[in-house]
């Protein structure tokens, strides 16, 4: 069976990048992680992207991206999974070269959204969600997590302080992080004390609108080892997996079980090989904070209601059992939506390649979970140090 593993991996920094457009973000990623493989050619290219319609009125972005970098005729086209659309490139890339079809394949991620008015931002992300059942009826994508956050909240009788200790552990791992848009660590008392944005959600809940782009490119072990590759760079995509929820919230049977990253990483776990015990450290999206509890939940790193139980117990800090963020995740690296997923890839590969700014020791198994929507399109993907 046909392997597949990541060469190159290259990321611009995340915040308001007012002079850059959103090709150039594309651009100066995908070629960084070309420059990281020592390559010039790729076969095809997928272009994670959730909403460049809106945002900045572009569309066919595969080959725009293609075109901008000068790469020629190659097939190319965008990957939308809402949120999700970074960690589905990813999986849609690695498919092509365990198919045999396609040898080296690049995958960008990418979203320019801060050219937008707020108001209109908070609307393109609100696309996400049901347009009927949810948008219609005025209810944002920001006010669907906060109901969430208080669902919780109340079962399982956790605080606002509680869960404000996953944006403390993210900003703790961002600080060291040069791509991060908030590179600050702060206090509790800085979560708390931030206004509401939707009760209870505070903004040091949330993540920010922000610009950016990340890439990876994969080929097979065979190919790498052609194309000269140091095998210390190489990173294998273990196992992958992909399953969806209903998109409006009144359908869940359980408005607190993430269902389609229980089935995701089940499937990824089958594929790899590995259980959840083995992972060494986890990538989660943790655009709210109540959803980095609810998705140690759903991947099996803790037991159901006990996710933020996690954060109170100092167990995910860099060098503790589950380390989540590692450098500074949606939280504080920040979260241009349809490049997170790729971003998460590439901080997963520089942890198991021994280069990242905030390393776990002795990282061998990662995990990158990227949801779209509120949960009803989520990804999961384990990667092995080789």
């Amino acid at each position: 069976m046909r392997k597949a593993v990541i060469i190159g991996a290259g990321m611009t920094p995340v915040g308001e990048h007012w002079k850059l457009s959103l090709r150039d973000l594309a651009v100066e990623a995908l070629l960084s992680a070309m420059d990281d493989a020592g390559i010039d050619r790729v076969n095809s290219l997928y272009a994670g992207n959730m909403v460049s319609g809106p945002f900045v009125e572009q569309e066919n972005l595969g080959a725009l991206i293609a075109d901008w970098a000068g790469l020629g005729n190659i097939p190319a086209v965008k990957i939308e999974a809402a949120c999700a659309s970074g960690g589905a490139a990813v999986q849609e890339g690695v498919k092509a070269v365990l198919s045999g079809l396609e040898d080296v394949v690049a995958v960008v991620g990418v979203e320019k959204m801060t050219d937008a008015w707020p108001s209109d931002a908070t609307r393109y992300l609100a696309y996400a969600a049901d347009a009927e059942w949810e948008l219609f009826h005025g209810a944002s994508f920001v006010a669907l997590n906060a109901l969430v956050m208080r669902y919780y909240m109340k079962t399982y009788g956790y605080t606002e302080e509680d869960l404000a200790l996953f944006a403390v552990n993210a900003h703790a791992n961002g600080a060291k992080n040069p791509y991060a848009m908030f590179k600050r660590p702060i206090k509790v008392e800085t979560v708390l004390k931030s206004p509401y944005v939707a009760d209870p959600l505070k903004l040091f809940d949330a993540s920010p609108v922000c610009d950016g782009a990340a890439s990876v490119i994969i080929t097979t072990p065979e190919k790498a080892k052609e194309l000269g590759v140091p095998k210390e760079k190489w990173v294998e995509v273990a196992g992958m997996g992909r399953a969806i929820d209903t998109i409006s919230l009144a359908s869940r049977e359980d408005l607190l079980t993430l269902k389609a990253a229980k089935v995701a990483a089940e499937r990824a776990y089958k594929m790899a090989g590995v259980e959840a015990k083995d992972i060494d450290f986890f990538e989660v999206h943790d655009a709210f904070t109540v959803m980095a509890a609810l998705s140690l939940e759903a991947l099996g790193a803790a037991k159901k209601g006990e996710g933020a139980k996690l954060a109170k117990e100092g167990q995910i800090a860099i060098d503790a059992d589950y380390p989540i963020q590692t450098m500074g995740g949606l939280k504080a690296r920040g979260h241009p939506v349809g490049a997170t997923g790729v971003y998460q890839t590439v901080e997963a590969v520089l942890q198991l390649r021994g280069e990242a700014p905030s390393q776990v020791p002795d990282a061998e198994i990662g995990l990158t979970q990227n949801i779209g929507g509120t949960g009803s399109n989520i990804t999961v993907n384990v990667f092995r140090r080789v």
